[in-house]
């Protein structure tokens, strides 16, 4: 006889179980530790080779994606941009950065290979403070900024470096970018270095001008002149050149050289005397008094009109015309007459000034500037010499404020006057968007940490050499006697096309043909 045998399991009761753990006390998370630039970090250790047949370890280390902040002084360079068969700041820096161990020989030459970028772009002579590259470098072991700079010359100096992300690009990620340019005070002054014109067209006035004798007028033929065989000549009543014969005596009139026939003959160089006679006459040289007024913009105590004494200073009425005149060109607008090899339909033509002002004056070796600082979103090739070359001669020559407008129209052909390249240095790059997104992980990439650095390297390298060369060339002196309506008939273009000062046509308005065809330089 089967028997079902039913087994029944009984839990055991809930007051016989242990009581479960307790559980942790909640703690916060740690916050992010910021990817500091002293080389390595705590979880981002360097690694070693192991081989067991060598007793020696030589460590190994990691490329690090870094942004690099410099200043160079631009003279002697063809720009910033690396360029075949010219010597360009790229070319040595990265020369630097193989001696100095951040570049492997593979990548040597190669600047993809370690994801090479630079902020911006200077052209050929323009100088620097606060540029930005970037790129994947070897920067361990400690000492790697001493050691780049140990083999860069004595105008290009690396400040330090920053650790920041894998996608970082300092062309990309710079919101905006900061110029400046020092333009001579004498340069506002409409008497100083006046243009060949403005001489013949005063003589016999009231307002007679001086031709400053040791400043040659550029851009123009001069018959009779071959390298260093000068040949004495004379305007006719007609401002021809003709040679003065061996027969006719000269003297230094009033700054002008007459002949006996009392012509007054602009082209003839007259030797410094020894003894600081009538023959001396010195140029670009201004002296400053108590009350911070410029004497003498041509360097001879004379405003450029015979015989008469006379004081300039960029005051609050000359400073606020000019910034007047500066303002023209902030906001979005075509600048298709303010560089090369662009044309007006190219959207790359467009441009956002964010501001552009001159309100400080200093002085450099003698001579007082006027700082100019221009802010946008991106520059192209000699766009901001040819707006301050404009805004210069709109300041000088008294055209109406409104041909800046005309200029920058795109239906207009317009050269506008390119102002040497001496004085204009990239001041710093502002990457705002960039330090905002990343703030709590990687360090602000600002110019704040490296400012004693900066000031000192320009005030030796940079502002030192504008104010000598000044001194010793008188380059703006030299561009201020090109400043004409001959050089530059556009400047009479509202007259000469019927253009209202508000900047409207009377009639149609047929566009004008360059005279004058900017040199071609490389992009930098």
């Amino acid at each position: 006889m089967d028997e079902s045998i039913t087994t029944t399991t009984t839990s055991p009761s809930s007051s016989s179980l242990p009581p479960p753990p307790p559980l942790p006390p909640s703690e916060e998370p740690e916050p992010k530790k910021l990817k500091m630039s002293t080389t390595t970090t705590s979880d981002d250790e360097e690694t070693t080779v192991t081989d067991p047949n060598c007793t020696d370890r030589k460590p190994r280390y990691k490329r690090r994606k870094i942004a690099i902040f410099l200043a160079y002084c631009g003279v002697g360079y063809q720009g910033m941009q690396k360029n075949p068969g010219a010597k360009t700041i790229e070319a040595d820096l990265e020369e630097a950065l193989f001696q100095s161990g951040g570049i492997p020989e593979p990548d040597r030459g190669n600047p993809k290979r370690f994801d090479w970028a630079r902020s911006a772009r200077t052209d050929k002579g323009v100088s620097a403070v606060g540029q930005v590259v970037s790129g994947r470098f070897y920067v361990d072991p400690p000492g790697f900024i001493e050691r780049l700079n140990s083999h860069l010359p004595n105008q290009i100096r690396v400040f330090g470096f920053k650790r920041v992300t894998n996608s970082f690009s300092a062309k990309k990620f710079c919101d905006r970018r900061r110029y400046v340019y020092l333009i001579p005070v004498f340069a506002l002054d409409p008497n100083a270095h006046p243009d060949r014109e403005s001489v013949l067209a005063s003589l016999g006035s009231e307002n007679e001008l001086s031709k400053c004798l040791e400043c040659p007028d550029r851009g123009r033929k001069v018959f009779g002149v071959m390298g260093r065989h000068k040949i004495p000549i004379e305007l006719d009543i007609n401002g021809n050149d003709v040679v003065v014969t061996q027969t006719e005596t000269t003297e230094i009139k009033s700054g002008v050289v007459v002949n006996t026939d009392g012509i007054e003959n602009e082209n003839i160089e007259v030797e410094p005397k020894a003894s600081g006679g009538e023959g001396v006459v010195e140029t670009g040289v201004s002296e400053e008094d108590g009350s911070g007024l410029v004497k003498g913009s041509n360097g001879d105590g004379k405003d450029g009109k015979a015989g008469k004494e006379r004081v300039f200073s960029y005051g609050e009425k000359e400073k606020e015309k000019f910034n007047r005149i500066l303002s023209r060109y902030v906001g979005t607008h075509n600048f298709h007459n303010f560089t090369t090899r662009t044309k007006a339909e190219d959207p790359a033509a467009k441009r956002f000034i964010i501001s552009f002002d001159a309100n400080v004056v200093v002085n450099v070796e003698g001579l007082d500037f006027v700082k100019c600082e221009v802010v946008g979103q991106s520059f192209m090739l000699h766009q901001i010499r040819k707006m301050v070359g404009l805004a210069v001669a709109v300041m000088r020559t008294g055209a109406p404020e409104t041909l800046i407008d005309v200029a920058l129209q795109k239906d207009v052909n317009f050269t506008a006057p390119t102002a040497p390249e001496v004085g204009l240095y990239l001041d710093e790059c502002f990457f705002t968007s960039y330090n905002q997104k990343w703030n709590d992980t990687h360090e602000e990439i600002s110019m704040k940490d490296y400012v004693e650095e900066a000031e000192e390297f320009k005030m030796k390298q940079i502002y030192s050499h504008i104010g000598s060369t000044e001194q010793k060339e008188g380059s703006v002196g030299i561009w201020l006697h090109s400043l004409n309506h001959r050089n530059y008939p556009d400047l009479n273009y509202l007259e000469a096309n019927k253009v209202s000062n508000n900047g409207q046509a009377e009639s149609a308005a047929l566009p004008t043909v360059p005279v004058e065809s900017a040199p071609i330089e490389s992009i930098a």
